[in-house]
């Protein structure tokens, strides 16, 4: 930090500096916030585009009859790819890209806690996404639908390696989510404004906060089972082959359980972007701010307990078709508390009529109308009724357009003036939203009576004689109405950032923190970070705006060439520590390419040369570390304000402690459905008891769970030695050969006492549960190693020990799942025999 202080231009200019991404090739480089978000949201929208082009074809061969304009296998590539594309590819990933552009200015601070995790994020989206559409371009698109439903994607009825494509595409893009998930969990929890508690943050980050949840815990479903999926048509394990002892079920289990969260995970977002917005134009703070957040997080809770909503008609016993039945009739009363809070918030103000505003009514009407055939859906004499027609088809498109679409576009015309600096010169806005509802509703609303009247989803053609044609051309006709609206928006974006009005400062008289910036916000965000003392969505941003632009906040100064941003307490706000964060880089580039060589190497089945890229991807992994860390103790440094703060090195629990535990919650969601798995198939499966089970004396396991529990106590010690101040390298290396010596027991246990795992589905699980702990024990390994080489470079000591700390809960995972498979794996042979003797 300079001795004299810096006008606001050149504080500007050093600021600019550290933070600005660079221009041509460097910018492949840029980790900052609002570039990734930016790009997310763009190659959302890209993909948006090709989903549309696929539906209009899929709308002109359903126009008519016996219609001939795309054959059957064609047919069923474009709406499996359209699914994929609007659920995977666009909804998710465009929630991400508003998510990491808007939170940091909404939070009041520079940027999110792992700028490198989300470039990484958005390299690994954008290379899975074009391997998907490649694949569709070459004719080899998947073609078992977006759910990708066993047997029909197994290699027995899909040879080719169309299901492959969706399976580790799918996969490569879902790192994304996950990742993307655990940044913005840390950074709401952690990274925000001095003085902003829980209590006081902006209602978008609370409905951010419980959809990235939501998305640590439901996304490592559908990982799983398409890696086990993956794994039967590779090499042969038969985890949903019947005849060997798996049940196609599964699949439908995992699935769901990611697939009705993901529901939600659309909706939440947008209606948060709605409790933002609606409160703007009606001039009134929202009202139930209190009772909204726990709708989000009852609505979070119930929607992990609805998935069996979508399997009503496969044979499910009366008892959980009616605890299913009725959660998800339950599941309404938390979204229309949200509803009735937006009523009361428009009753109790003074509303102004403006372009968001239109798209929010929009959306209520056709949300609610979705909301209302759910619960029809969730009847089950209905459901039996109107399972796989398209009254389903219809219901889902009311509520994932009308409750992301609509909200969407109204956030897109709120936010544009921020990103782009300008406001609207032209209003073609009206009539592309009277074209997008108009559209909408009869290409969509006809469905709906298609479906009533017996028509199937996902068939290329019908006859005649069934009476459908009038209703699928107005349908078709609706679709293509729909396409002009969405297209004159293009239009209308297009002009706006071309040639709108330029403005200076909040054109809609909003109270959040991102109207304090200059627009359009400059890579560090604020000259100086706010501290804030009342609900950050009742803000005056013409008062704080110049305050903070003249450096009267905290950190409005430049030092040393950091990146810096204040980490805080997670409930109270309370300033907590300083955070340095790495600057740009191309490792988040070259890592997701190594990633996506993997990938493409097991695609075409060069399995022996795939480890080659994974080995590629690990390293630079590691190498990502050496810009981290301090050599030498620090201590307190000044933050502005007459406050001082350690740096994030030299704290408790920053926020990459915090990450590790995220991740580690993921992973647990992951571990919990693998556990799942053989437990479901014992009790479901046909061909069950296996012809063989594990046999093993009591030696290997005994020395596996002495090795695996004694790993994590040693790894405290030696966090315990070094807080003294005395060397842990005695105990990281008995760390490290703890659970160097595990992962060979658990390679020993696999080889000498498992029957083969392509023989049955008991062989495969096992096979599954003991390979995931032999991975956790090679990580921990590495771990070890990495915090013995931080203590011999001097990157650690009794005030710097975050890179053994960071470990100590891996360890811990490690030795609990560990334990949990080693048992499972030991006493279900047992439990088999006396689940066949009591039958």
């Amino acid at each position: 930090m300079s001795g004299r202080v810096a006008t606001p231009l050149r504080l500007h200019r050093q600021l600019n500096e550290i933070w600005a991404s660079g221009r041509g090739v460097k910018r492949l480089a840029a980790v900052n916030h609002s570039v990734i978000g930016t790009r997310f949201m763009i190659t959302a929208f890209i993909f948006f585009g090709i989903g549309g082009l696929l539906a209009m074809l899929i709308r002109a061969q359903l126009a008519t009859s016996r219609s001939a304009f795309i054959g059957p296998d064609l047919y069923n590539q474009l709406f499996t790819m359209h699914g994929t594309i609007m659920m995977f590819l666009f909804a998710i990933p465009m929630f991400e890209g508003m998510a990491i552009y808007l939170l940091p200015k909404l939070l009041g601070t520079r940027d999110l806690a792992f700028p490198r995790l989300g470039a990484f994020g958005y390299w690994c989206y954008l290379f899975g996404g074009a391997i998907l559409i490649a694949a569709m371009l070459a004719g080899a698109a998947p073609d078992s639908g977006w759910f990708m439903y066993t047997p029909l994607s197994s290699s027995a009825f899909t040879p080719g390696i169309n299901a492959d494509v969706w399976l580790l595409g799918i996969t490569f893009v879902e790192i994304s989510a996950v990742t993307a998930a655990v940044e913005l969990v840390v950074s709401i929890l952690k990274i925000r404004a001095p003085g902003m508690s829980l209590s006081r943050m902006p209602i978008f980050g609370w409905y951010v906060l419980v959809t990235a949840g939501m998305m640590v815990l439901g996304f490592p479903p559908l990982i799983l089972g398409s890696v086990l999926l993956e794994l039967e048509r590779a090499f042969d394990l038969p985890f949903f082959d019947t005849a060997r002892g798996g049940d196609a079920l599964l699949w439908q289990h995992l699935f769901w359980l990611f697939g009705h969260p993901e529901v939600y995970i659309i909706f939440l977002p947008a209606a948060g972007a709605i409790s933002t917005i609606l409160p703007v134009f009606a001039r009134r703070k929202l009202i139930g701010y209190r009772a909204v957040v726990v709708a989000l997080v009852a609505l979070a809770f119930l929607s992990f307990g609805l998935w069996v909503h979508h399997m009503f008609a496969v044979g499910i016993p009366h008892m959980a078709l009616a605890f299913f039945s009725a959660a998800s009739a339950a599941v309404t009363v938390p979204t229309a508390v949200q509803i009735f809070a937006w009523i009361a918030t428009l009753a109790h103000g003074r509303p102004r009529f403006d372009i968001p505003m239109l798209w929010i009514f929009g959306f209520l009407f056709v949300f609610i109308l979705g909301g209302l055939t759910g619960v029809m859906l969730a009847m089950v004499p209905f459901n039996w009724q109107a399972h796989d027609t398209q009254f389903v088809t219809a219901h889902l498109h009311y509520v994932l357009v009308g409750g992301f679409i609509f909200p969407l576009v109204a956030a897109l015309y709120y936010w544009l003036p921020h990103i782009c600096g300008r406001i609207p010169a032209f209003r073609l806005s009206m009539p592309a939203f009277w074209l997008v509802f108009i559209g909408f509703n009869v290409t969509f609303f006809m469905m709906h009576l298609t479906g009533l009247r017996g028509m199937p989803r996902r068939v290329d053609t019908y006859p005649v004689e069934a009476g459908w044609d009038w209703l699928n051309l107005t349908s078709s006709i609706g679709g293509f109405i729909l396409t002009m609206g969405f297209a004159l928006i293009i239009v209308d974006v297009f002009l706006q950032i071309r040639y709108g009005r330029r403005f200076r400062r909040n054109p809609w008289k909003a109270r959040t923190l991102e109207w304090a910036q200059p627009i359009p916000p400059p890579a560090y965000n604020f000259l100086s970070l706010p501290w804030i003392e009342r609900r950050a969505d009742t803000l005056e941003p013409e008062s704080i705006g110049p305050q903070l632009a003249a450096g009267h906040g905290y950190l409005g100064f430049a030092r040393n060439g950091w990146m810096e941003t204040l980490g805080v307490d997670i409930t109270s706000g309370r300033t907590d520590h300083v955070i340095v964060l790495p600057r740009q880089t191309y490792l988040p580039l070259w890592t997701a390419l190594a990633v996506a060589t993997f990938v493409l190497s097991l695609l075409f089945s060069y399995y022996w040369f795939s480890l080659l890229p994974l080995g590629v991807a690990f390293m630079l992994l590691l190498c990502w570390t050496r810009v981290t860390g301090l050599d030498r103790d620090n201590g307190p440094v000044v933050i502005g304000r007459e406050e001082v703060a350690p740096l994030h090195y030299e704290t408790h629990r920053p926020p990459s402690w915090w990450g590790m535990i995220i991740t580690l919650i993921a992973d647990a969601a992951f571990y919990g459905s693998l556990v799942f798995s053989p437990l479901f198939l014992w009790l479901t499966a046909p061909a069950w008891p296996p012809p063989q089970t594990l046999k093993s004396g009591l030696v290997v396991p005994a020395l596996l769970v002495a090795a695996l529990a004694a790993a994590p106590l040693c790894a405290r010690r030696a966090v315990a030695r070094n807080a003294r101040s005395r060397s842990p390298v005695l105990w990281l290396g008995a760390t490290a050969v703890l659970q160097f010596a595990s992962l060979i027991l658990l390679v020993i246990l696999m080889r000498t006492s498992l029957p083969a795992p392509t023989a049955h589905a008991y062989n495969a699980t096992s096979f599954a549960l003991l390979a995931y702990s032999a991975l956790h024990t090679f990580l921990a390994t590495v771990f070890c190693l990495f915090g013995l080489r931080r203590v011999l470079t001097g990157y650690v000591s009794a005030r710097r020990s975050l890179d053994l700390r960071i470990a100590t809960p891996l360890h811990d995972y490690t030795a609990i799942t560990g334990f949990a498979g080693i048992g499972l794996v030991l006493l279900l042979p047992a439990l088999i025999t006396a689940g066949e003797a009591f039958r």
